[in-house]
């Protein structure tokens, strides 16, 4: 069982990004200054993220990333999965070859122990992190830090279209 640097990075960068997006579009540059993330592998992330649509960006001075749909609507395993994490604790990758081509005897321990983390990591939300990280840092006497740039554009949201300057 494995959950590199991908899935955990993928995990603190929505975080971030969730505890200041009420606030506009978020800059990987700040999500990388504030969590010592290299920015070209935010990058990396916030693409497959972005294709996964688990967030938006939004283009042009002011602009960066937002949560694509409501924090308490995105699981923890959305975010591993859409970084392509693999969260597998049999040797084999689920094959059933582990053993000389065989079903080795600790198959289906190894086997429900996935499919309990994939349970445990699909019931956790993006809201409840972010939950949990606004009282630990209210415990601290932390403020988190509100993004100080021009609000730029604010990505549209779905299903809203706009018609001679007036929203229908």
């Amino acid at each position: 069982m494995r959950l590199t640097t991908k899935g955990r990075f993928a995990v603190t960068a929505m975080i971030d990004l969730a505890l200041r997006c009420d606030e506009g579009p978020v800059t990987l540059a700040s999500i990388s200054e504030r969590q010592k993330i290299s920015l070209s592998y935010l990058e990396q992330l916030f693409g497959k993220l972005r294709r996964y649509k688990l967030v938006d960006s939004v283009r042009g001075p002011g602009g960066g990333y937002c949560v694509a749909r409501p924090i308490a609507q995105v699981a923890v395993a959305d975010i591993i999965r859409a970084v392509d994490e693999q969260l597998d604790a049999t040797q084999c990758g689920g094959r059933e070859n582990c053993h000389d081509e065989h079903r080795c005897m600790t198959h289906d321990l190894w086997s429900t122990l996935n499919a309990k983390m994939y349970e445990y990591l699909s019931s956790v939300t993006l809201a409840e992190l972010v939950e949990k990280q606004k009282a630990k840092l209210a415990g601290a006497g932390q403020v988190v830090m509100e993004d100080k740039r021009r609000l730029g554009p604010q990505p549209r949201a779905r299903g809203v279209r706009e018609k001679a300057g007036a929203l229908v």
